[in-house]
């Protein structure tokens, strides 16, 4: 462990589900399918879910600098699905692989646009702070299922290769 108390690794620090909507509440683990995570959905399936947008993704260290900033966002807020530590976020891009625990593989689909749900965790509303259009680097990550299992926190994650 280090002195943040996380495992020196890039790991899982949190999972987070929802019956529809924000914030998404964390879970102990999750069984990780095609579809996206067991037990959570999402309520808008013309802009969130199915196959290229199953597993939303986020990162840890952006939440921190994000609240730095005075935003509210915490872990799940804005709907992600697995909050991330220890990657160089901006190097993720679509076509980018992860390993994600012993079973499970995503391939980074693409960003996430930032949804008027969210703007309730940012000062004065502004939701353009996790759009890749208006901050590269700062969007959350649609990812599609290659290959399922269950996931838990502190589950190791590895960027594998961008095809």
């Amino acid at each position: 462990m280090t002195t943040s108390g996380r495992p020196p690794y890039p790991h899982v620090h949190q999972i987070n589900a929802s019956d529809g909507g924000v914030p998404k509440l964390p879970v102990l683990e999750a069984k990780v399918t095609k579809s996206g995570l067991d037990g959570d959905r999402q309520r808008n399936l013309k802009v969130h879910g199915g196959p290229d947008r199953a597993v939303c993704l986020y990162s840890l260290e952006l939440i921190e600098r994000l609240q730095d900033e005075g935003h509210s966002i915490d872990a799940g807020s804005s709907g992600e699905n697995l909050t991330v530590t220890g990657i160089e976020w901006n190097e993720l891009e679509p076509g980018t692989r992860l390993r994600i625990g012993p079973d499970v593989r995503l391939e980074v689909a693409s960003y996430c646009a930032p949804c008027e749900l969210n703007a309730q965790w940012f000062r004065d509303g502004e939701i353009s702070r996790i759009s890749q259009k208006a901050n590269p680097g700062w969007s959350r990550l649609y990812a599609r299922v290659l290959r399922g299992g269950v996931v838990r926190p502190g589950d190791a994650v590895e960027v594998e290769r961008k095809v």
